[in-house]
């Protein structure tokens, strides 16, 4: 299940929102004890959850994505990274990568063997 940790939400300036706008809004969400965050971005339109991640000087990890995912999903939900045509490439924001989730329909996967042992 799609949620957004409000506890997180941007409320001033640029990126402010507030709980009327539901799942949409971005997100300052700590980056351990140090000070420093990810910016995230949090939509459900057009049939799609959808969640941008980015951080100022890099990209983010595999690990810093699946603790985005699972801050903004269940543990047992399945979201995906797409890599679309290259006529399709959308670059608005450096060092950014995207999780997406259709809305009410369930992700084919494949068997997981054929990823390895379990």
């Amino acid at each position: 299940m799609f949620k957004v940790p409000n506890q997180f939400r941007i409320t001033k300036g640029y990126f402010s929102s507030d709980d009327s706008c539901g799942n949409n809004g971005a997100f300052q969400i700590p980056r351990g004890n140090n000070g420093k965050y990810f910016f995230v971005i949090a939509s459900d339109g057009e049939g799609w959850e959808h969640v941008s991640v980015s951080l100022p000087n890099r990209t983010p990890t595999w690990e810093e994505m699946c603790l985005i995912k699972n801050i903004f999903w269940d543990s047992d939900d399945c979201v995906v990274q797409y890599h679309p045509p290259k006529s399709e490439y959308v670059n608005n924001c450096n060092n950014c990568l995207h999780l997406w989730r259709p809305v009410n329909k369930n992700l084919e996967t494949p068997n997981s063997i054929l990823v390895g042992l379990k």
